[in-house]
């Protein structure tokens, strides 16, 4: 990322990318997620402490030292050593990267219902690409069992044809997941231990591994400023439809900036330059823009807000703010006040 902000960290539509992979379990009976940390270990615990909500029951371990992503998971299993008050033996372990902020909450579901009801050790996350290059690739037996995942440098000509690719997402069975473990080697250019040797593991020792298919915009990671941008640009056309069909008029879509974290109530307008950042919280029946910018902000029913810049500020119902305002941060504009140009202060 080029970036002195750890990765996890970087922002789409205003929450840090790890918060977007948390908030994909939502919904699914959690009974703890551990949060695998190594570099600037001390942000990232952090800040996932102060916005992880209470149903996702965060705890966090250390991998000291980044010897690849199977090291990593047996790193995470370690949390779950004598917990046995919500989970046994059996229970499905979920694992994640934190770098794919566009994944959906049913794709998950998805994912761990087909595990648990094919009673498979392992069920791998697969998407398909007309360019899988740089991918490791799903090879799969003529019932549709999952055999192994290969990587594109190890792979040879009949499977580097192959288009259906690994996206580092899989739910395990938690007894089977560790002895697999224990069984890979960092015997590679890397000299590291790989994730994906446990599903070949598992599937050498005769037990099931299944493959679930989702789209492969959904799965992506994200490695660059580039690809942060066109997450970013996916998720709030997400968010942008979530509001319109929700009761919200935007004159164009497109040059309408909504962060998750925003709400908004119904019959409101949104006209084209508007940015609404934080927990800001927009009343019914506004009318906020042209070239507005929120941050933090509340404003209440039926105000109209243009051409105005706020910073965690307070605007009553039926208020009248600019255009060409300036609100401080701590300001408030009280019902039924009208402000005038380069309004800044308390009102």
């Amino acid at each position: 990322m080029r970036s002195e902000r750890p990765k996890p960290l970087h922002l789409i539509c205003g929450r840090p990318m790890v918060m977007h992979v948390i908030h994909s379990l939502e919904g699914l009976p959690i009974a703890r997620t551990v949060i695998v940390v190594g570099h600037n270990a001390e942000r990232v615990t952090k800040k996932v402490q102060e916005q992880a909500p209470t149903w996702a029951s965060v705890s966090f371990v250390e991998q000291a030292v980044q010897r690849g992503t199977g090291d990593a998971t047996v790193v995470g299993l370690s949390s779950f050593d004598g917990d046995s008050a919500d989970m046994d033996d059996t229970s499905t372990v979920i694992v994640l990267p934190g770098d794919t902020p566009l994944l959906e909450r049913h794709t998950i579901a998805r994912l761990v219902e087909t595990h648990e009801s094919t009673g498979s050790a392992a069920t791998v996350l697969t998407a398909r690409m007309d360019d899988p290059s740089g991918y490791g690739r799903i090879v799969r037996a003529k019932d549709g069992r999952v055999m192994r995942i290969v990587e594109q440098r190890d792979a040879n000509e009949e499977e580097v044809a192959i288009n259906e690719i690994n996206t580092g997402i899989y739910a395990f069975r938690r007894d089977l997941l560790g002895p697999a473990l224990r069984r890979i080697s960092n015997n590679n250019s890397q000299a590291e231990y790989y994730l994906t040797d446990a599903v070949e593991v598992l599937a050498s020792m005769g037990h099931r591994v299944a493959g679930v298919e989702a789209p492969a915009a959904e799965t992506a990671g994200v490695n660059d400023r580039w690809q942060l941008a066109l997450a970013e640009r996916e998720l709030r056309a997400r968010t942008n439809k979530m509001w319109l069909l929700s009761g919200v008029t935007m004159l164009d879509p497109r040059q309408t900036f909504i962060d998750v974290t925003v709400s908004i109530g119904r019959d409101v307008t949104l006209f084209p330059g508007v940015l609404l950042h934080g927990d800001t919280t927009i009343g019914d029946g506004c009318e906020i823009g042209p070239q507005t910018r929120l941050l933090d902000c509340v404003v209440g029913p039926r105000a109209v807000v243009e051409n105005t810049v706020a910073r965690d500020s307070e605007i009553g119902a039926d208020a009248i703010v600019g255009p060409f305002a300036s609100l401080e941060a701590g300001s408030s504009v009280a019902a039924g006040a009208r402000t005038g140009a380069f309004y800044t202060g308390i009102a």
